[in-house]
């Protein structure tokens, strides 16, 4: 393992971004924040980067116009998918980026070996780089699929072992990182178009009868087609995946969970909550994902939620309940 940390770049100041950063200023880490937010900017030059009620790190922080990555920099990728494209044009193809997000981007998925995926839940300041864990979890980090798996190099051997010893979340090295990010994917693409149209917490969801039938309809389907499509899966949370199928196949059963769990939920919000109604946001590369693998075969919830979402996003339409409500009749018409 090194002795010297090196100096690690982070991609967006959000939830994550700043969840991470604290951790590795913690550890003592040279950190550089990279962001467009104006305000997220200043703030975070006046105090730092904040996490629940633990004193404040002081990072640099730079806008992402000015960023020249190197070669050999270490980055930690933490905005939204939407940004990859623009990300990718700035960073020489032989830099190490590690990807610290939800969805799944394609162009992306070529160009990285080492990625991680949270299950812990945040919900950053607005204008902040203050963020707070709204619900405890773990950090799954290591290679992005089997075929990648090798040695560690000892940049990245350091950032975990500090991400380890002072993150305020558990770090979990895995062998291949895809089968958990296919279930935090299974849940996202239920969650996320749901919470966000609706206007609700994620608690919601359990307790409004409406968005629970959705909500368990989508998890069904959602997990019909990354078992169709040989998409492995991982344990996050009390249930493995398969579980949760056979949960959800005894309706009185999956109501009777839904009340404790709602009670973990409440007050906590999808990553796409605050992308409405303006967007951009991660549909595509949440239930767009999801289609794609499906291809032309059925799966009729995941297609009316993809199109009466984009309908909500291109036109700037305000989240509500109709939403649900015309979801719910399109899916007993078809």
């Amino acid at each position: 393992m090194m002795e010297t940390a090196p100096e690690i770049t982070i991609i967006g100041a959000g939830g994550i971004g700043c969840a991470l950063g604290h951790a590795l200023l913690s550890g003592g880490m040279d950190v550089i924040i990279v962001e467009v937010d104006e305000a997220k900017l200043a703030w975070g030059w006046e105090n730092g980067i904040g996490l629940d009620h633990e004193p404040a790190q002081r990072a640099k922080f730079l806008h992402f116009d000015h960023w020249q990555p190197r070669p050999d920099d270490l980055v930690l990728l933490c905005t939204k998918c939407y940004d990859n494209r623009t990300v990718l044009a700035r960073v020489p193809p032989n830099l190490k980026l590690i990807p610290i997000q939800n969805g799944f981007d394609e162009q992306l998925m070529n160009r990285v070996e080492i990625e991680g995926i949270a299950s812990f839940v945040t919900e950053c300041m607005s204008g902040r780089t203050h963020t707070w864990i709204t619900r405890p979890g773990d950090l799954h980090i290591g290679f992005s699929m089997a075929e990648h798996q090798g040695k560690l190099s000892d940049k990245v051997e350091n950032l975990i072992g500090v991400l380890e010893t002072h993150g305020k979340f558990s770090v979990r090295r895995v062998p291949e990182v895809l089968p958990y990010k296919n279930t935090k994917l299974l849940y996202n693409a239920a969650i996320s178009p749901i919470a966000a149209v609706a206007g609700l917490d994620n608690g919601e969801l359990l307790t409004i009868p409406k968005a629970r039938k959705l909500f368990f309809g989508l998890i069904a389907e959602n997990y019909r087609i990354l078992k169709s499509t040989g998409s492995p899966m991982a344990r996050i949370g009390p249930f493995h995946p398969d579980s949760v199928a056979v949960l959800l196949r005894l309706p009185l059963v999956a109501r009777m969970l839904a009340i404790p769990f709602s009670r973990t939920l409440k007050g906590t919000y999808c990553s796409m909550a605050g992308d409405l109604p303006n967007g951009p946001t991660e549909l595509e590369n949440y239930n767009g994902h999801l289609l794609r693998l499906a291809g032309d075969h059925g799966f009729p919830l995941n297609r009316e939620v993809y199109a009466v979402t984009r309908y909500v996003e291109e036109n700037g339409l305000q989240p509500g309940m109709s939403w649900l409500d015309e979801l719910l009749a399109k899916v007993d018409a078809s």
